[in-house]
């Protein structure tokens, strides 16, 4: 057996190395793992992609002659065009259908988003009671490789103070129980602890002050208010600002809603004998 062949069959790791340009032809790589890597202008001939599974990934450019038989697509969708059908705003228009609530996400004015974390508060609040009727071991429970429901709600506590912080101008606001999604760099002073288990309540004590953090930002929202331009305070917050009130609390409101989604989701998972 040759080196590559003998290095090959013990599932070498390829880490940290530039493969740019590299040939795979008649190469099995069933059950391989890719993290972190980038296939920008990558081109697949005559592949077999049946069972994949891919997570927080970008996809842009077309596919031709491919088959679709049993496909599961769920994140942002912007122009995606199907058989010269562009199936966007279909997909939009039906989800507003199914959650009339969703199209409160979408704020313009002072009002409007004042309406919008009120919905998604309630909505919520109904979500932590569903939860609550679980044993309090089943909120630890990681479904499907997915953050469990306590720790979801650590990382929402997180976003929040991301993004509202560079708000009301506080670079440090983090708490020991916030927690940064998965692929997150890493930050001095910034806490990280995906495998502590703080209780339920330990979490919505957090939750409930950066409500409070949020409530004050909204009592005194104005037209001119959305639109000042506002930056980075601190580790941990995005640096490829600057980036208007407004959007900040965008931000926001779609991680309560995406992230409610999600915990739903895995409610129903759960609650099945």
């Amino acid at each position: 057996m040759s080196e590559l062949a003998s290095r090959v069959a013990g599932m070498t790791d390829f880490t940290e190395q530039d493969l740019s340009g590299s040939r795979f032809e008649k190469v099995l790589l069933k059950g391989a793992e890719f993290r972190q890597a980038q296939f920008n202008d990558a081109r697949f001939r005559h592949v077999d992609l049946r069972g994949i599974d891919v997570r927080g990934a970008v996809v842009s450019g077309s596919m031709r002659g491919v088959e679709f038989w049993d496909l599961e697509l769920s994140g942002e969708v912007g122009r995606l065009v199907v058989n010269g059908v562009e199936v966007g705003p279909l997909v939009e228009a039906e989800l507003d259908r199914r959650m009339p609530e969703r199209a409160v996400m979408r704020p313009t004015d002072p009002e409007g988003f004042r309406r919008g974390f009120a919905t998604i508060q309630a909505l919520w609040d109904a979500t932590v009671a569903r939860a609550r009727r679980l044993p309090a071991e089943d909120l630890h429970i990681s479904v499907d490789g997915e953050w469990s429901f306590v720790q979801t709600l650590r990382h929402l506590g997180f976003a929040t103070v991301c993004w509202v912080g560079m708000v009301v101008g506080e670079g440090s606001p983090w708490h020991p129980l916030d927690l940064p999604w998965d692929e997150a760099p890493g930050w001095d002073g910034v806490p990280w602890d995906r495998e502590i288990r703080p209780t339920l309540d330990e979490v919505l004590a957090v939750r409930t002050e950066r409500r409070g953090l949020i409530a004050r930002v909204l009592d005194s929202l104005t037209p001119e208010e959305l639109e000042r331009e506002v930056s980075a305070a601190g580790p941990g917050q995005p640096e490829d600002g600057p980036f208007t009130v407004a959007q900040c609390l965008r931000v926001v409101l779609n991680e309560e809603w995406e992230h409610r989604l999600y915990a739903e989701r895995d409610l129903a998972t759960l609650e099945r004998p």
